[in-house]
């Protein structure tokens, strides 16, 4: 007869285990700085706010739209000018990738996905066991196209990459496309709205490429967890297919109308744009000054490290300040801190700071 401890073992080998994501550090202290976590430093925009407020929320007891997510995805179909079957959404674009993975990478082969990048990408390849190999960046941590031109079962990347915030052109991007016809290629976009060209206009030519995108950066709603993938019709149901055979509504009714709000007003979406990166360009030329570099950024984020300072000696000296930034202790880039782009006001305690613990 099996003991207590006995039985214990045995349900625990059918545990699946895995080294989750960890994200960054989420403070709730008062007169802090947050340049951690890439959230927009800006308010959603205006009809977002009436949208929250027009919500009754006696409707909360009703199942929000179901199956198409209909205001939403007729905004974005609108926005990117595409056809509603060429649209898919999710609670943030975690859920969309995560979609992704469980639909399309089922072969023996590996996946492929760079070495210094998304590290939920191999968290979600140890869940679901899809075999993966993980490419190394150059010396320049840029993602070199060559590399992904050998036998494989998939193919994701961010463009501009993270952390590194390097936009990769798009004459690179369709040479990967191009070189993977036999599977589908993932193009990873959160941050595409700050610089760079999308790889939408290559939707129509490859029916194997989906790009991925989020309302959690240039569209300032984090806290709405709304993400959307765009592609042919055929890998858009086929992800749908999944997604109902698991939990059909994802979205919650709130989400879903602020979300359309949010696509709506283009200006105030322009407007916000512009204003970070004025700021994130005005960043490098000051944090260039007191000793700083990074590759040339293309996100709301920089990528630094400084010449004679550790990183890990000045991430935990901001934080004395109450000023977060993220430090990955990751080998290869563990002197190196991810900085938010935040207001000019945030901007310039953050340089304050800086200028005290290096002069």
């Amino acid at each position: 007869m099996l003991q207590i401890g006995e039985v214990m073992k045995a349900w625990k080998k059918n545990i699946r285990q895995v080294i989750p994501y960890v994200p960054g550090e989420q403070p709730n202290c008062a007169d802090m700085v947050k340049l951690n976590t890439n959230e927009c430093p800006y308010p959603p925009a205006p009809g977002v706010i009436a949208a929250a407020k027009a919500f009754e929320p006696e409707t909360l007891r009703l199942y929000p739209a179901f199956p198409e997510n209909t205001n939403l995805v007729e905004a974005l179909a609108k926005f990117y000018h595409l056809k509603k079957e060429q649209i898919f959404v999710g609670v943030g674009s975690d859920d969309v990738l995560a979609n992704i993975f469980l639909t399309f990478f089922n072969s023996d082969k590996p996946i492929l996905f760079p070495n210094i990048s998304y590290s939920f990408y191999s968290v979600w390849a140890d869940v679901y066991r899809i075999p993966y190999e993980c490419p190394a960046l150059d010396e320049n941590f840029c993602i070199r196209p060559e590399d992904y031109k050998k036998e494989n079962g998939g193919v994701i990347f961010p463009n501009p990459n993270a952390p590194t915030s390097i936009y990769m052109p798009l004459m690179q991007v369709e040479e990967i496309v191009a070189a993977n016809p036999d599977v589908v290629v993932v193009i990873d976009e959160a941050y595409i709205d700050f610089g760079g060209q999308s790889a939408l206009s290559l939707i129509d030519k490859y029916d194997n490429l989906l790009i991925v995108q989020t309302f959690s950066k240039s569209r300032a709603m984090a806290g709405a967890r709304i993400g959307f993938a765009m592609g042919n019709a055929e890998l858009i149901k086929a992800m749908n297919d999944v997604k109902y055979s698991i939990n059909s509504y994802t979205l919650n009714a709130p989400s879903l109308a602020m979300g359309a709000a949010a696509v709506e007003d283009v200006e105030y979406f322009g407007e916000t744009l512009a204003k970070i990166v004025n700021t994130r360009e005005e960043a490098k030329r000051r944090l260039s000054a007191l000793g700083f570099s990074f590759p040339d950024s293309k996100t709301n984020f920089l990528f630094a490290t400084h010449k004679e300072v550790a990183a890990k000696e000045i991430f935990e000296y901001l934080k004395t300040k109450n000023i977060y930034v993220r430090y990955f202790s990751t080998p290869g880039i563990d002197n190196y801190l991810r900085i938010t782009i935040g207001t000019d006001v945030e901007m310039e305690r953050l340089y304050t700071a800086l200028e005290e613990f290096l002069n």
